[in-house]
């Protein structure tokens, strides 16, 4: 805190910004476009709300990962509830999903969202306690053809912005195939077992293939050697997994296997996916997800497969490239006092068809130039006493530099 006039200045948490201005006008570009581009998929939106009960992200996200160990915003509320914030997007779908007996109603479901999350980490370039995500969910399709589906939606939202990105890909198995590859594991660790970070020693007894997604280097080193799991799938995920690059290959999606990748989340099964940019430094991974089919009975519903991925918003808006606008911004203004009222009654017409903004203050033709430019308006249009009394407009396009006086019915 700062102190002016021996007054506290209240300032904004760590980790945690307002989004205004140039910021606000890329991040409501962003989330309008991509929210587009899922509706065309066939999602619809929905919202959860931002606090839920811890206990639905230690059943869903899993008690061995960062997020419920370290980085949650947890307490108990008024009524004695064990509370928190949500960190991540898709538990709180999953939990709508089983309240609302949707498991019992078969048949499939396709949701969007976008909001705040929360995560109580070390804030820095691209990573902020208060993030925003936009995330897709999909429940009810077992058909590996849905995973290459949401890849491709994914490709689509990163190319319309002009982001340039690798895919990286993984299987993580399933119940038939994950035990005996974490049996393998374990045993493979345990002969350099002291030598591992402290994490990945209590990972090991909690969820082994969480030692995977360590970012220490000298786990990493340790585990060059490690049993890889896409060499343990069973013939059913083995069929899935080639079925899925098949499909990626004929529609020209270029990919590397990455059998390290196991998300940060402990509910991943089969298909897991990154996508990755070298253009923002550490924090490489713009987007990622993949299938969860036992999640739903982890959350106690009936069996339904399904799959998903985030976006982390802050991460991708400095490599967002927006297209130019072919939208009209008109600036209207009045010259003199008497003319303000028809001026603002105009605009309210103009607004209907076209992004209109008004002065209030009347102002000669110069400082109404200026403030134009000012709010990139291509379009000016002024009305003053002459104009009053003929029921005409005066019109500059900033664009074609034309400059012409109309009747107020045309414009």
């Amino acid at each position: 805190m700062s102190k002016t006039d021996n007054k506290a200045i209240i300032q904004s948490l760590r980790g945690m910004k307002d989004i205004v201005n140039d910021e606000s006008t890329l991040f409501t570009y962003f989330v309008d476009n991509t929210s587009a581009i899922a509706k065309r998929y066939g999602f619809s939106y929905m919202e959860t709300p931002i606090l839920e009960e811890t206990a639905l992200f230690k059943r869903s996200v899993g008690e061995s990962s960062d997020i419920v160990n370290k980085e949650m915003y947890n307490f108990t509320d008024k009524g004695e509830h064990e509370v928190c914030l949500r960190p991540e997007g898709t538990a709180g779908v999953v939990r709508h999903f089983v309240q609302k007996k949707l498991d019992r109603a078969g048949g499939t479901q396709r949701w969007y969202y976008h909001g705040p999350m929360f995560r109580y980490e070390r804030p820095q370039k691209g990573r902020l306690r208060e993030f925003h995500q936009f995330g897709c969910e999909v429940f009810g399709v077992e058909s590996v053809i849905e995973d290459a589906n949401i890849i491709m939606m994914i490709k689509e939202i990163l190319e319309f912005f002009g982001i340039g990105f690798k895919l990286q890909l993984n299987s993580l198995g399933d119940q038939n195939c994950m035990p005996q590859y974490k049996e393998n594991l374990v045993n493979h660790l345990s002969f350099f077992r002291e030598e591992l970070c402290e994490d990945c020693q209590v990972r090991i007894d909690k969820n082994p293939i969480r030692v995977l997604d360590c970012k220490n280097d000298n786990c990493q080193l340790k585990l060059s050697n490690a049993p890889k799991i896409t060499d343990n799938l069973c013939d059913s995920c083995n069929t899935d997994f080639e079925k899925l690059k098949e499909i990626l290959d004929f529609n020209d999606v270029k990919y590397e296997i990455d059998t390290n990748l196991v998300r940060g989340l402990d509910y991943y099964s089969k298909t897991a996916f990154e996508f990755v940019s070298n253009e923002i430094g550490a924090q490489s991974a713009i987007a990622g997800g993949g299938r969860y089919d036992k999640l739903v009975e982890f959350l106690g519903g009936r069996p339904t497969p399904g799959i998903g991925f985030a976006i982390g918003i802050e991460r991708l808006l400095e490599l967002v490239k927006m297209k130019e606008s072919k939208e009209d911004i008109i600036y209207m203004g009045a010259l003199d006092e008497a003319s303000v009222n028809i001026v603002l009654k105009i605009a309210n017409a103009k607004r209907k068809t076209s992004k209109t903004l008004v002065e209030y203050t009347p102002r000669n033709f110069n400082k109404h130039f200026k403030l134009a430019e000012k709010v990139n308006a291509n379009i000016l249009a002024l009305i003053g006493e002459k104009e009053l009394s003929e029921g005409t407009i005066y019109i500059k396009n900033f664009i074609t530099k034309e400059e012409k006086t109309i009747k107020l019915e045309d414009f």
